[in-house]
């Protein structure tokens, strides 16, 4: 049986940690590197910006494939720092599809829902087309497009509304904000659907671990349903047994630099087809969350 070696960057936040979770005695050597943050906040011991240094490691480890989890995701101040969000979102990504190309590695990256505009209440499915509505959006799209102009072997998932028990998400503020207040408002006419960063890590791993390697393309990964922002606080709420009274309302209503689509819900047939994997429902990946959270 090979062992492959796999690089995962951005390891210390919520998806690379939950890969961390779901390979634990792998029998392939899971290589876990953080990289610059360009907050300057983490622990730094890759600069995925640096192609040169990208390559030293990626040679001495022999990687075989890369898992890429690093991104500028914070939306709004990305209006207010393109540069960043395009070296990150898109020079980063660039760089590590060449050197995956030059290894004839295979790379699994990550990107977004917000490459779509939102405008049409239908699942988006892989090959409509895009049209993203900020800067955010448009830099993982511009990540996407460096990736397939290597010619490099990938595949690119794109996700939704990611939360898990570590870092700073939706999930863990709502339940934090539902105990220190009485009452909230949240939009209503913003539809999706959230991801489970677990569950996501899982679909990474089977990929790996069943040799679907060679099913390269885009797929787009979320969990099961359709809910508003409001609906999902609702159920937070009511999961992590808080008694805030939440209340709908309007996008316009709290106004952002970055616009978000309205509806960015992800057509799941591709990915669920192709790898043979049946997509836990969203509340039931919310419960498990919300379980993992309390116990630690």
């Amino acid at each position: 049986m090979v062992v492959m070696n796999i690089l995962v960057t951005g390891a210390n936040g919520q998806l690379g940690t939950e890969l961390r979770n779901v390979t634990a005695g792998s029998r392939d050597n899971y290589i876990f590197s953080d990289v610059i943050s360009l907050s300057g906040a983490e622990t730094t011991n890759l600069d995925i910006t640096d192609i040169n240094a990208l390559r030293i490691l990626c040679d001495a480890e022999k990687v075989d494939v890369i898992v890429n989890c690093a991104a500028y995701t914070n939306v709004d101040k990305a209006e207010d720092e393109p540069a960043m969000a395009m070296l990150l979102n898109c020079t980063a990504a660039g760089n590590l599809a060449k050197v995956a190309k030059e290894r004839d590695a295979v790379l699994i990256h990550i990107s977004t829902d917000y490459v779509f505009h939102g405008d049409i209440p239908m699942p988006c499915k892989e090959d409509w087309p895009t049209d993203p509505l900020g800067v955010y959006g448009s830099t993982k799209l511009a990540g996407e497009k460096e990736i397939e102009k290597s010619g490099c072997k990938s595949i690119i998932i794109r996700t939704a509304w990611l939360y898990s028990p570590y870092g700073r998400n939706f999930v863990k503020t709502m339940l934090r904000l539902t105990e220190e207040r009485d009452s909230l408002k949240v939009v209503f006419d913003q539809i999706g659907t959230p991801t489970y960063a677990h569950d996501l890590a899982t679909l990474i791993a089977t990929i790996i671990n069943d040799g679907r390697l060679s099913c390269t393309g885009i797929y787009h990964f979320s969990n099961e349903g359709a809910i508003s922002w409001f609906d999902f606080a609702k159920a937070i709420s009511e999961i992590g047994g808080t008694t805030c009274d939440i209340h709908p309302c309007h996008t316009e209503e709290y106004p952002s630099k970055a616009r978000r689509p309205r509806f960015s819900v992800l057509d799941k047939t591709k990915v669920k087809e192709t790898f043979g994997i049946t997509i836990p429902y969203w509340r039931d990946s919310l419960v498990d969350c919300i379980k993992r959270i309390k116990q630690h």
